[in-house]
């Protein structure tokens, strides 16, 4: 459950703020069909943070326990910092196919989650937690809490949140776990 928990809680406020999250917005917008907005979200999560979780397993594997501490240790710090740089929408996110509303949001989505923080974040606690289901499920359900929101009430609540104290309070989370993985916190290091 731990797993799920943190996964879940660092993605939401990692995606708060998120071209993803901003590409969200935008499908809302432009469509109007919540649903088939946040169906494709769903999906195209499901396939990018699997995938992600997949390479995390992966490069566990390629690593001895002290090896991959260290190497846990210092990306979750990185992704402390990365989290507090504001992101913007490529111009290639926002072009727009014409396959209909599910189809467009979830090639846009899917794509623009290539190399995201949440991404990037999905490799990291897949590696950090032996539990592959737990940990995709978790960055799902951050995805979705954070997004959902984004497709339905659009812009009247994201005047009223304040990014930089999110980003703030995502970043700390990751230093945490970056500290307490350099620390050996954790059974899975041998601990």
């Amino acid at each position: 459950m731990e797993a799920f928990f943190v996964s879940g809680g660092i993605v939401a406020l990692a995606e708060i703020g998120d071209k993803t999250q901003l590409l969200a917005f935008l499908l809302a917008a432009k469509f109007r069909k919540p649903l088939p907005i946040v169906l494709a979200i769903f999906v195209a999560t499901i396939a990018n943070h699997a995938f992600a979780a997949a390479v995390g397993t992966w490069i566990t594997a390629l690593m001895g326990p002290n090896m991959l501490r260290w190497v846990l240790g210092v990306s979750f710090l990185l992704m402390a910092a990365w989290t507090l740089v504001p992101d913007k929408l490529d111009e290639g996110d926002t072009k727009l196919a014409k396959y209909g509303v599910f189809m467009t949001t979830l090639i846009a989505f899917f794509l623009a989650e290539m190399g995201d923080k949440t991404q990037v974040a999905t490799v990291a606690l897949a590696a950090r937690y032996d539990s592959l289901i737990a940990v995709v499920a978790g960055t799902t359900f951050g995805m979705m809490l954070a997004n959902v929101p984004a497709v339905y009430l659009g812009e009247k609540i994201a005047n009223r949140v304040s990014l930089k104290l999110v980003h703030g309070i995502a970043a700390a989370v990751f230093a945490l776990l970056g500290v307490a993985t350099l620390l050996g916190a954790g059974e899975r290091f041998g601990m």
